[in-house]
């Protein structure tokens, strides 16, 4: 243990921004998601490869999702006390392992276990990635190391599909799976060469999951969290049909494109926003995404008013997971770590909510259903952040809100 503590000791919070190590554990969100969807753009491959029906295919994400729901808070429990670097590695060999063995399995069972386990190891990774990129840096950049480092998602929403349903069709859906170990293999290269070692949480300091929940501001951030991927995943998962009206039901990977291209400019205004007004980053993000979810259900549909909306959308969900993170990493204080694998399981709780919730208005109440139900959730979370002002989303700068709940 003695080469870890000496690693850490040589690896103080920065005061400007390690981007080499930052990108790593962008990169690592990136294989995170990319793994997640990539199924969603090969199913009939998979279905017919593993001689299964689309919709037993489809059980791959499902599984996947589940994985992560149930692992991230034990899993990151057990493993507090461990080096950082130790913990990330293991995710990542999480990743090479079980998408290997996807790649080479044709018994669909075996599949959908090594998906189960590959939710496992995401969600241990999206319980670490943020407190790591807030550790390597002074408090002051914290929120834009968490920007950086919360990258890899948008790109790999807008690029996972479309790019594993080329790789599937050029290559095989095996390949595809194949291409994302080899990804794996160069990242653990970069993250031994270039991720910083931290010593993990003594026994002794570990705060409990009960005291963290009851934590001021912890509860209203999550509440936040869940409102708002609720609606977020309702229209992402049920992109395509909702484009369809407008004509767009064969460029879907376009308008995944345009939700990328925004969302990676709202990280970019994240970053640059987060230190000094997060609270008023989030109220303005959820404001305009209930007003876009409010035109998409006044407006006629044509593809001008879908790209758009699209575009706005995405503008106002690429920084999300930095805003909220931060939020809540911020109110939990010495909890942090506990606190976002709380994250972890309301978020992929919020997806599948989103495929289930979509599924019964979409069958119920058909398209026009979804702008509204968007608004109604969106205006939920706009009132649990508006009423958080005490704790979980404080205004002003972080270094004042902060002092205000209790740093």
């Amino acid at each position: 243990m003695q080469p870890d503590r000496a690693d850490a000791a040589t690896h103080p919070a920065s005061e400007t921004l390690p981007m080499a190590a930052l990108l790593a554990l962008a990169m690592t969100g990136f294989l995170c998601i990319a793994t997640e969807t990539l199924p969603a753009g090969l199913l009939p491959q998979i279905s017919q490869g593993l001689a299964v029906s689309p919709s037993m295919a489809g059980q791959l994400v499902t599984a996947y999702a589940l994985g992560s729901v149930v692992a991230a808070m034990p899993l990151t429990i057990a493993t507090s006390s461990w080096p950082r670097r130790h913990v990330l590695l293991a995710t990542i060999l999480g990743f090479l392992v079980f998408n290997s063995v996807t790649a080479l399995s044709s018994d669909f069972w075996l599949t959908l276990a090594a998906r189960f386990f590959a939710g496992m190891a995401a969600g241990l990774a999206w319980s670490i990635l943020g407190a790591y990129a807030r550790r390597m840096v002074a408090p002051h950049l914290q929120g834009r190391a968490m920007a950086i480092a919360m990258v890899g998602t948008p790109l790999a929403l807008s690029l996972g599909v479309p790019l594993g349903t080329w790789m599937g069709g050029a290559l095989g859906w095996r390949a595809a799976f194949g291409v994302m170990s080899l990804l794996t293999m160069m990242l653990i290269g970069w993250v031994l060469l270039k991720v910083p070692n931290y010593p993990g949480q003594p026994a002794k300091s570990r705060i409990p999951l009960a005291r963290v929940l009851m934590t001021p501001g912890v509860l209203p951030v999550l509440g936040v969290v869940m409102a708002w991927m609720l609606a977020h995943n309702i229209l992402y998962t049920y992109v395509a049909p909702f484009v369809a009206p407008a004509g767009l039901e064969s460029r879907v990977d376009l308008v995944l494109l345009v939700f990328g291209a925004a969302a990676l400019v709202g990280i970019w205004i994240t970053g640059r926003v987060v230190e000094r007004a997060l609270r008023s980053a989030v109220l303005a993000s959820l404001a305009v995404f209930g007003l876009t979810a409010l035109a998409f259900g006044v407006t006629a549909a044509s593809p001008i008013m879908a790209y758009a909306g699209v575009g706005v959308w995405g503008l106002t969900f690429g920084g999300a997971a930095t805003l909220l993170q931060t939020a809540l990493a911020d109110s939990a204080r010495e909890g942090a770590d506990v606190a976002l694998s709380l994250n972890v399981v309301v978020w992929n709780t919020a997806i599948a909510g989103g495929g289930i919730l979509g599924g019964i208005l979409l069958r119920s109440w058909g398209l026009v259903s979804f702008p509204w139900a968007l608004l109604v959730l969106v205006l939920v979370a706009l009132f649990l952040a508006w009423s958080a002002r005490a704790n979980g989303f404080p205004p002003g700068s972080r270094k004042q809100a902060t002092a205000a709940i209790g740093h």
